[in-house]
């Protein structure tokens, strides 16, 4: 028996694990080997350190378990809000999303107070201060759109008319073919910024 297996079968030898064969083997091998007689004498010792440890030691107190116990930190406990955020991110993220565009929203629809139009046929409209007129012998084709100002159509328009935080005025001999849009609150604001976003991404 070489070393190697020697030292591997000590432990079993010393938990009367070992069948007799190669007890008698090891028993050999000890005697001729000094190095592993002096190795099994410290594992044997050692060995029955532990025993005389774990069988004759005894039981703690309560209360020394009770302060041991009491001056470990104490978990801190997850608040419900918490818990929610980590067990659904895909709504959260949506909703973080929904907050952060609604009150930058609001912010620029509340501080804009400049006069934006918006037409193909620039030209043909007259503009007077913060007022657009179309006049009664013009005729606009396709959309207009005003932000921040009063809009009053007496001509023609074959597309549709969005005044956003204005005044429309519609003259009786005007005319117009599309929708007419009149947004003056911040959540119609916040739906036509929405849906212009959407449309214009889709026709790109």
């Amino acid at each position: 028996m070489d070393c190697k297996l020697a030292v591997s079968l000590m432990h079993d030898y010393l938990d009367n694990d070992l069948a007799d064969p190669q007890q008698l083997e090891l028993q050999k091998h000890l005697l001729d080997c000094a190095d592993c007689r002096n190795y099994f004498e410290k594992l044997e010792h050692t060995d029955m350190l532990l025993y005389s440890l774990t069988h004759h030691a005894t039981k703690p107190s309560d209360d020394l378990t009770e302060r041991i116990m009491g001056m470990l930190p104490q978990p801190k406990r997850q608040k419900a809000w918490v818990k929610w955020v980590r067990n659904h991110p895909a709504l959260t993220a949506a909703a973080l999303f929904l907050v952060v565009m609604l009150f930058s929203t609001i912010s620029f629809w509340s501080q804009d107070t400049q006069l934006v139009v918006k037409s193909d046929e620039f030209e043909k409209l007259v503009i007077e201060g913060d007022t657009v007129i179309i006049p009664p012998d013009q005729i606009i084709t396709g959309d207009i759109t005003v932000e921040n100002g009063k809009t009053k159509v007496y001509g023609q328009v074959n597309g549709n008319v969005t005044v956003i935080d204005g005044e429309l005025f519609q003259a009786s001999t005007s005319h117009i073919a599309g929708q007419v849009k009149d947004i003056d609150r911040a959540m119609d604001w916040i739906w036509y910024k929405i849906s212009t976003l959407f449309t214009d991404a889709a026709y790109r």
